[in-house]
C-alpha cells in the first residue's frame, strides 16, 4: 500500500515486533528483497553448465553488462568491486520498483534506507582507497592539490554522501507521494501512466546511484580523476 498523502516520509512505520524490538517496514521489505535476491541467485547458479541454456546466458549477460559498465567508469578491471556494486544496483532496482506492488512500500522511499546505502558507499570508498594506496598514501590524497584544501576535501566527502542519500530518497519518495495523491483524487486507473513513469525513474535512479558509487570508489582508489 502506498503511503497516504498526509503521511510523513520521515516517520518510522512499524511492520511487526520481535519481542520488544520494533521492526520498521523498510527494514522488513529490505529483508524480503534480500531473501528474493539471495534465493534467486542460489537457484540460478547452483547448476551452471559449460554449455549454458537460455536462463544461464541471460544471467551471464546481466553480470557481464554490469561489469562492463563498472570498467567503463573505472578504466580498469571491475571484478574487485563487482560483488558490491552489482549487488547494490540489483537491490536498488528491486527496492525502487517494489512500491508498485499492492501493499508494499519502496524502502528507498523512506529516509533510513537511502541513508544506510549512502553510508555503505561512504565506507566502501575509504576501504578501497586505503586498499589501493595504503592508509598513509590515501590520507595524503585529502591534501591535494595543496594542504589548504584538506578541510574542503573532508567536507566534500560528507556532503557528496549526503547528496547521494537525498537524491535517491527525494526521487523515489516524490514518485510514490504523487501516485498516492492522484489515486486519492482521481481513482484507481488514472495513475497508470504515472506508474509507468515511476518504473523509468526507479531504474534511472538505481543506475545513477550505482554509477556515482563507482565514480567515488574509483576516485578514492586512484583509477579516475576525482571531480
Amino acid at each position: 500500500m502506498h503511503p497516504t498523502p498526509h503521511a510523513s516520509p520521515l516517520a518510522a512505520v512499524t511492520a511487526f515486533h520481535v519481542g520488544s524490538l520494533a521492526i520498521a517496514r523498510p527494514v522488513a521489505t529490505t529483508w524480503a528483497i534480500m531473501a528474493v535476491l539471495g534465493g534467486g541467485s542460489w537457484l540460478l547458479t547452483r547448476r551452471l553448465a559449460a554449455r549454458p541454456g537460455r536462463l544461464q546466458v541471460a544471467l551471464e549477460l546481466i553480470v557481464a553488462g554490469i561489469e562492463d559498465q563498472i570498467e567503463e567508469v573505472l578504466r580498469r578491471s571491475g571484478r574487485p568491486v563487482l560483488p558490491l556494486l552489482g549487488t547494490l544496483f540489483l537491490y536498488l532496482i528491486f527496492a525502487n520498483l517494489c512500491g508498485l506492488l499492492p501493499a508494499v512500500e519502496a524502502p528507498t522511499g523512506r529516509i533510513e534506507t537511502p541513508a544506510a546505502l549512502a553510508l555503505i558507499v561512504f565506507c566502501a570508498v575509504h576501504y578501497y582507497g586505503v586498499r589501493a594506496n595504503g592508509i598513509v598514501g590515501y590520507l595524503r590524497t585529502f591534501a591535494r592539490p595543496k594542504l589548504i584544501m584538506l578541510p574542503l576535501n573532508i567536507v566534500s566527502e560528507v556532503t557528496r554522501t549526503f547528496s547521494l542519500m537525498v537524491r535517491l530518497f527525494g526521487n523515489v519518495m516524490s514518485g510514490e507521494f504523487l501516485i498516492a495523491l492522484v489515486m486519492a483524487l482521481a481513482g484507481l486507473f488514472v495513475p497508470i501512466p504515472l506508474m509507468a513513469l515511476e518504473v523509468l525513474v526507479g531504474v534511472v535512479q538505481a543506475y545513477i546511484f550505482s554509477v556515482l558509487a563507482t565514480v567515488f570508489i574509483g576516485a578514492a582508489a586512484g583509477g579516475i580523476e576525482q571531480t
